[in-house]
């Protein structure tokens, strides 16, 4: 997507020769070019390249910080300062209430906020009043039983209201109610009476917009739309992994002054974060996003699965990889695991050594499984003929457990490599 370019203005700033005017205002021409291919809006555009031009050119370099960290740190800020604010939301009772568009990804994002709350220790419950559209029954209903998340609907209701008003008396007991309302083609006025009326039965202690990140510049009209029927209290951004639009959702947050909730990025419920300003950005830039890292760990992987502090080491054997192999089947390709890890790190490593599909995860455990404890412990001493024994006894080939073997030393390698990456932006704890 066009705000990934933005990774190639760090590039360019640090591997400068000189820091002069010219290259700041090249840097700030490459940022105007990323921000609005993104759609974001021209005004804000002009307001985040004028801020870091004035601010490169005037502000005197801090003694902790060369030249080119300088000016690094001037572009997460003011990027940081345009991107808005996030929402932090408290792990208390609370009811909350979706709209917006149809085929936003709303229903999607009801199951997945869902979860998002259950793995976070409350006791959450969805319920479907889309009364207009055939399907949104049977799709929330499904969602919420594959993560286990108890589901209200009345699949032959006409009344979204008294479906809500329903929903309220037998889920009372829940520490967490999500409501999720029938897509608008449009602002149709039937449809807002319907919003404010359920809005009214509910008390939702939020009101959150879910918006398309392929939406652009659209965002801001609908976003105030929205907000002048309902008031809205923060927006979801969904569908944002792959479109050069997710700047337009991320510009109407900021123009009309509503914090960004979440973000998704995918179908999947671990393609789904807590919108985080600094991690954002931190990523934007190539900088990664530790943050979400650990957090992702935590939510989708048990401790006995994986301690989140030995995926980062930078030493590990083959029952250490065991354990990850499981991991990273509950936490989505490594490609995106390594997108959050500082400064573009795993970056250059082609796509097929990053690639770990469903079959080579379960070959390579029944590889591991064929191995002895000591081999397990110290896989220095696999030669040529414990190989051989392996793939016999695993039915696999020779050439299989080699591929492990390589894989092994690719993952060992490359977090010893993390582990001795220093930042480049000294005393700035970006991601963190």
């Amino acid at each position: 997507m066009a705000l990934e370019s933005l990774k190639d203005v760090v590039r360019k700033i640090t591997r400068s020769s000189t820091v002069d005017k010219k290259l700041v205002e090249e840097v700030v021409k490459d940022i105007q070019r990323a921000l609005i291919k993104a759609d974001v809006n021209v005004r804000q555009v002009k307001e985040i390249s004028d801020a870091i031009k004035k601010r490169a050119l005037s502000e005197d370099v801090l003694p902790t910080f060369n030249a080119r960290e300088h000016i690094i740190k001037i572009v997460y800020e003011e990027l940081m300062r345009g991107i808005g604010e996030g929402l932090e939301i408290p792990l208390k009772k609370s009811k909350i209430m979706l709209v917006g568009l149809q085929g936003s990804g709303k229903t999607t994002t009801t199951a997945k906020i869902a979860k998002y709350f259950k793995d976070k220790g409350l006791k959450t419950a969805v319920v479907t009043a889309d009364t207009w559209r055939p399907a949104a029954y049977e799709q929330l209903k499904q969602l919420a039983e594959a993560y286990n998340i108890p589901f209200y609907g009345e699949k032959n209701g006409k009344d979204a209201v008294k479906i809500v008003e329903n929903a309220i008396k037998n889920l009372r007991d829940y520490d967490m109610l999500i409501v999720d309302t029938a897509g608008r083609h449009a602002l149709e006025k039937e449809l807002i009476d319907e919003m404010v009326e359920i809005a009214k039965v509910l008390q939702p202690d939020y009101k959150f917009l879910v918006l398309d990140a392929a939406i652009g510049q659209l965002a801001s009209k609908q976003a105030k739309a929205f907000h002048e029927a309902i008031g809205i209290d923060g927006i979801i951004i969904t569908k944002f992994d792959g479109t050069a639009k997710g700047g337009g959702a991320l510009s109407a947050a900021r123009e009309i002054g509503i914090p960004i909730a979440f973000i998704g990025s995918g179908e999947k419920v671990e393609d789904f974060e807590k919108f985080d300003p600094a991690g954002f950005v931190s990523r934007l830039l190539g900088m990664g996003d530790i943050k979400a890292l650990l957090e992702k760990v935590e939510r989708v992987v048990s401790e006995e699965d994986l301690d989140p502090e030995a995926f980062l080491k930078g030493t590990f054997t083959l029952k250490d990889v065991y354990k990850q192999i499981e991991a990273m089947g509950k936490m989505g390709p490594i490609k995106k695991i390594f997108d959050l890890l500082p400064f573009g790190f795993g970056m250059n490593i082609k796509e097929d050594a990053m690639e770990m599909t469903q079959e080579k995860m379960r070959k390579f455990k029944v590889i591991m499984d064929s191995m002895t404890e000591e081999e397990l412990l110290n896989p220095k001493i696999i030669d040529s003929s414990r190989i051989r024994r392996i793939a016999i006894g695993s039915g696999t080939s020779p050439q299989e457990v080699k591929e492990l073997l390589k894989y092994y030393k690719t993952m060992k390698n490359l977090m010893k490599k993390f582990k001795k990456k220093k930042l480049p932006i000294k005393g700035l704890k970006i991601g963190f």
